[in-house]
């Protein structure tokens, strides 16, 4: 049996050799998509905090200070700084984190992995070479513990739900504060109908999701821009006319302080203070779009600079407007700028929206591709951006979660209270798998380790544990949604990995799939066949399965597996690795389709006629190779012969090279001629349920829980579209 891939021109360059007008167009671009949600926090920051009031002239410094040094601790320090250094090939996001660890450690639970994916070039780490021992020592812990193969995966779901939670809770609570606003211009204007303007606003919103981003993507970095010099130029405005003397909130003491005189009521006030950093994960999930460098020149040259401003401006004003704290945004706008700013307030709250709702897609994208989410239908709204996806089902589930969240919640205090949580659980998983990353893939100095741990861990954890205690309050539900998701991304997955198992136990040797094509028993008729499998290694048993229930065989037959390695993008000359069953003449081949977590499926041509010319280009290259050394020998011999026997010797390999196209020949018309008869698409049905001897758990979670997931979702041959004239169902039952 022999293989290989199949070798193309590549036309796609690296993102580092980007000049820096390419990049600082990106970072301009970066503003609309990244900064949306970050940039929108003042809106409900200090009145999130200060929930009953303000109690002491002092407490809006110790405020202001803590958001000071939490904007530049966690997104400058923490992301900005260091996490951007973990992408995976350019992405980023808990799913690239992970693939990362995967990668370098064998910590993934399906045994999916080939010796040929190392060969891809975007597989290879580049790794340090000092404290190679504690790496090591990690590495070997890892690979050898269940339990930490499972509680990675199990992090890296609780954090792809979070964030999805942080999908449903940013375009309430963005949008519920920016349309708040309306109610300094009229007394009319009641709570109820500011939630149903709302509601309106964010249907619309979900509605134009089909359409995708790139259609009003232009138009979000000026108005994100706008945005940003309109609360930094009043927040300069605010601090020369109220209080100028809130600088000093630079000194941290003015922290100690606060919670001196507010204790237990400043550690439960964190709660609000952190969602002067909501969005920051957007940060590292959309790096894949940009460039580290622009991300970094954006956030250091605008947006830091601009929340800081606005801070600070809303502190003074504050100060002498004690009373305004819960409408605190719109009260400090000079009054002449009120209808601008509540027009470009609504505009940025849409975009912050927007940007969730994108980066759930594109998370929910990589999860799939992982085997940890049910199917479901993929749509790539743009040609020129790959990372642009609309997934139907989702969208509407996220605008009837939206809908739900905002008529029951009504007041951004309670949402706010619920959006904390989100926020701080993705940044604390990420930094635990950072840590890992540091340790393992970068060999960061221990002393270095434990300064980061000692210094953000702490910050973290003390957020965490603020939010934490809000729960009755509305903080339970992003864990219920978590709680939820997690569910079903389990249930999906533990099946999924049930299933792998299932056929590597039972696959089919090339030496049966030979007897069984070769037997008298079996016809062959005109036509290519492409059979469906999960299965890399070897051949499915659903195909003895279709063999013993139909005696014919079309002419060619292909083994197609698609298959997610745990890297962004697999280059589209690396993706197709075939594989030739003995003999030739019997035409049966395996062919493993490769894809990163962020590619598009079946984006280009139709994937049949794709696969046979590639199929065509594998037969060019590896049909009658003589292996490496047999080839030296043959050179060498004839280097070292007579010039008579040079000649023979000269003769016999320009025959052999002869022969050999001969037989490329004859098989690129065996498959064309395949091709023209019919391609039919053979699709595995499998039935799944517990076996006999099973405990009732196992019974719910494959019979209940699995069966009505697979029921409710997307065919194989939807996901995939595979064209229904041509496509057959061969159903088996596996007892799992």
């Amino acid at each position: 049996m022999e293989s290989g891939t199949v070798h193309g021109h590549s036309h796609h360059g690296s993102k580092d050799t980007k000049d820096w007008s390419v990049i600082l167009h990106l970072a301009f671009q970066s503003m609309g998509i990244v900064y949306g949600d970050i940039g929108t926090s003042p809106l409900y920051v200090y009145a999130s905090t200060f929930t009953d009031g303000v109690k002491h002239n002092d407490d809006i410094l110790g405020v202001l200070s803590i958001i000071f040094y939490t904007l530049t601790l966690i997104p400058l320090f923490k992301y900005v700084l260091t996490v951007l250094k973990a992408t995976d090939n350019g992405e980023g996001g808990t799913f690239a984190l992970y693939s990362l660890i995967c990668r370098y450690a064998k910590v993934g639970l399906i045994p999916s992995q080939q010796a040929e994916d190392r060969e891809v070039s975007n597989f290879r780490l580049e790794l340090p070479s000092k404290r190679l021992q504690m790496a090591s020592k990690l590495k070997s812990r890892l690979e050898k513990s269940n339990f930490a193969k499972f509680f990675l995966l199990f992090a890296t779901m609780l954090g792809t739900s979070m964030v999805i939670g942080d999908g449903v809770l940013t375009p309430c609570i963005s949008v519920l504060s920016a349309v708040g606003g309306i109610k300094e211009v009229t007394n009319s204007m009641t709570q109820d109908r500011i939630v149903w303007i709302s509601v309106a606003i964010l249907v619309c919103l979900f509605m134009v999701q089909r359409f995708g981003t790139d259609k009003v993507g232009y138009s979000f970095a000026p108005i994100i821009c706008v945005w940003f010099a309109l609360i930094s130029g009043i927040g300069v405005y605010n601090f020369i006319k109220f209080d100028p003397t809130v600088v000093k909130a630079i000194n941290p003491k003015y922290i100690v302080n606060y919670f001196r005189r507010n204790k237990k009521e400043a550690w439960i006030s964190l709660g609000g203070a952190v969602l002067s950093i909501t969005g920051t994960e957007a940060l590292f999930a959309d790096v894949g779009h940009f460039t580290v460098r622009s991300i970094q020149i954006s956030m250091c040259a605008v947006t830091y600079p601009a929340l800081v401003l606005a801070y600070t401006g809303q502190a003074s004003f504050l100060r002498k407007h004690h009373q305004d704290v819960a409408d605190l945004f719109f009260k400090s706008i000079p009054h002449g700028l009120y209808w601008p700013m509540f027009v470009v307030a609504v505009s940025a709250s849409i975009i912050a929206s927007q940007a969730m709702i994108s980066g759930t897609f594109s998370i929910i994208q990589q999860s799939l591709s992982l085997g940890c989410f049910p199917r479901v239908k993929i749509v790539h709204t743009s040609t020129k951006y790959e990372g642009q996806v609309y997934i139907p089902e989702v969208n509407y589930l996220l605008m009837l979660a939206c809908v739900g969240v905002t008529v029951g919640f009504k007041t951004t205090t309670k949402i706010g209270n619920a959006y904390g949580i989100a926020v701080v659980f993705v940044m604390t998983l990420t930094s635990s798998f950072l840590v890992l990353v540091m340790i393992m893939i970068w060999k960061t100095h221990i002393l270095l380790v434990i300064s980061y741990v000692v210094v953000i861990g702490s910050i973290e954890l003390l957020y965490l544990s603020s939010v934490l205690y809000k729960f009755d309050q509305g903080g339970y539900l992003p864990l219920a949604f978590a709680l939820v998701l997690m569910t079903i991304m389990y249930i999906w997955n533990d099946v999924y990995r049930r299933k792998y198992y299932y056929d590597l136990d039972h696959k089919i040797s090339p030496e049966v799939v030979k007897e069984l094509v070769v037997s008298t028993n079996f016809s062959r008729i005109p036509g290519l066949a492409i059979f469906y499998s999960e299965l890399v290694h070897g051949i499915p048993p659903i195909f003895k399965h279709y063999m013993e229930n139909v005696p014919a065989l079309h002419s060619v037959l292909v083994f197609v597996s698609i298959k997610s390695l745990p890297i962004s993008k697999v280059p589209v000359e690396e993706r197709f690795l075939f594989r030739r069953v003995d003999p030739d003449d019997i035409y049966v081949f395996q062919c493993v389709v490769r894809y990163g977590y962020t590619d598009m499926r079946f984006e280009e041509d139709p994937f049949e006629r794709l696969l046979v010319e590639r199929l065509k280009e594998f037969i060019r290259e590896h049909t009658g190779d003589m292996d490496s050394g047999e080839l030296q020998d043959r050179l060498i011999n004839v280097e070292n012969e007579g010039e008579e026997s040079k000649e023979i010797d000269e003769e016999r390999l320009q025959e052999d090279e002869e022969r050999r196209q001969e037989n490329v020949d004859k098989d690129i018309e065996a498959i064309d001629r395949a091709a023209q008869a019919g391609v039919v698409h053979l699709i595995g049905e499998t039935e799944v349920m517990a076996d006999k001897g099973s405990g009732l758990g196992k019974k719910v979670l494959i019979n209940v829980g699995y069966n009505i997931l697979k029921k409710n979702l997307r065919q194989a041959e939807s996901v995939f579209d595979i064209p229904h004239k041509r496509m057959l169902k061969v159903g088996m039952i596996y007892e799992l």
